[in-house]
């Protein structure tokens, strides 16, 4: 959002010379014509490192910071539009570094919101100086106009070609400023330069200013539509994992209950049938439809347990215990998360776990699993790693023997819809060792 500076003409009966914006806008040419310079040497720093240094993967490292750490210029002059020029304008996207070094290199030097700061701190440098430049010439037009009939006196003697002596500013040839009504025009000049014309030149220099922050500090519009639909896919993905919860609770509260009813009733009804010598047929098919009801309460808590496990409502290191304790193979849990994630990321992260181990366990012939779970990225995400001793040899590309796709690709789509990743260390003989990095929070 962009607001627009106030006009130099009368508002509310308040001259423009008058008014705060005024004052605050000339404010901000001075603190532009204090701080362009050390921007604008920090600009060409950053592109002379950057051509210096571009034949060296490590020297590359510093240019890749400073482009990054431009965004401070945008964030220091967002914040002076703000607060001096009325002008709210919006930041843009948060630098989000690729994974590595090579991967930091390739987002520092390619960070668009970096590169137009340093065209920010290069453009306002000469605009910030010509904005200076005209509205303080112009307040001291005003100011010298006004008191002309002052200070005037303590210049120098000047002689005319006739011979005579003048004091004040010499207007025409042989025309000097050192009469009564010079002084009544100058003073008439300056307060008209001083109501009118300075505040004019004060403001609109100051609108260039707050222009070009708006232009080059603010996010473009490809990056508004990606922030955009990443909004969109977290609400997805939440939107997602609650339906889940309810279908869970339905079929927890509704279905399941109402299919335990139904296998009591049956067998209620075959014990009743079998006390007074029904016929053998009949309480046989009783005892199947008991079993099958049985057997269909089974598979739907099974599904329940698919769909989002009762243990995740406990948090994600309980539901972790849950499944270390009903796993075939030995499964040890190291939990360390300070901050509980979100419903949604705990789900994934359980599921991948889930995954993982159900791999290990069919798969990759291992004797023992650990899994555990830190937090990464300043606290803001965690890592999932699942290690096992088995054959190794996983891949997100193989095939099973069945022709199928592994679960690993499932696993690397469900930790990408929130910007996650998974990473697969299996050499042929194992170990294997499974990262997957989730934020805590699931919005964008």
């Amino acid at each position: 959002m962009t607001q627009s500076l106030p006009a130099a003409s009368r508002r509310n009966g308040v001259p423009a010379l008058f008014r705060g914006e005024t004052w605050r806008a000339f404010g901000h040419h001075w603190i532009s014509l204090v701080l362009t310079p050390l921007a604008f040497t920090y600009a060409v720093a950053t592109v002379s490192l950057g051509a210096s240094l571009a034949f060296s993967w490590a020297g590359l490292v510093i240019p890749a910071a400073m482009i990054v750490g431009a965004r401070g210029w945008g964030s220091l002059n967002r914040s002076l539009a703000r607060h001096l020029l009325g002008t709210d304008l919006q930041a843009p996207v948060p630098f989000t570094p690729r994974r590595g070094f090579v991967g930091f290199l390739r987002s520092g030097l390619t960070d668009g919101a970096g590169w137009r700061a340093i065209v920010h701190m290069e453009v306002s440098f000469v605009l910030s100086l010509i904005a200076f430049t005209f509205s303080t010439t112009f307040l001291a037009l005003g100011l010298g106009g006004v008191t002309h009939w002052f200070w005037y006196r303590f210049i120098p003697l000047q002689q005319s070609a006739d011979g005579s002596w003048h004091r004040g500013t010499q207007v025409f040839p042989e025309v000097y400023a050192d009469t009564p009504m010079w002084q009544w025009i100058y003073a008439g000049a300056g307060l008209l330069i001083l109501f009118f014309v300075w505040p004019w030149v004060n403001n609109v220099t100051a609108r260039l200013q707050a222009l070009l922050a708006a232009a080059l500090l603010t996010p473009t519009a490809s990056s508004l539509r990606v922030r955009t639909l990443e909004q969109s896919r977290s609400a997805s993905v939440d939107d997602a994992d609650a339906r889940l919860r309810r279908i869970e609770r339905d079929l927890h509260d509704g279905t399941q209950a109402q299919l335990v009813a139904i296998a009591m009733k049956v067998g209620d009804v075959r014990e009743r049938l079998a006390s007074a010598d029904a016929d053998p047929e009949v309480l046989a098919l009783l005892d199947s439809a008991n079993g099958t009801a049985k057997e269909a309460l089974t598979d739907l808590r099974g599904l329940a347990r698919g769909i989002r496990p009762a243990a995740l409502e406990d948090g994600l290191d309980t539901a972790l215990e849950t499944l270390a304790a009903g796993a075939a193979l030995p499964v040890t849990v190291a939990y360390a998360l300070a901050r509980r994630p979100d419903p949604a990321i705990e789900a994934i992260a359980y599921f991948c776990a889930a995954e993982l181990v159900t791999n290990a366990v069919r798969h990759a012939r291992a004797t023992r699993i650990d899994i555990s779970v830190t937090a990464h990225n300043d606290g803001e995400g965690l890592l999932l790693i699942v290690t096992d001793d088995g054959r190794g040899g996983a891949a997100v590309g193989r095939r099973t023997a069945d022709g199928n796709r592994t679960g690993l690709a499932g696993l690397q789509e469900r930790a990408g819809s929130v910007d996650g990743w998974l990473e697969i260390d299996s050499p042929a003989g194992g170990p294997t060792r499974i990262t997957v990095e989730l934020p805590l929070s699931s919005k964008a």
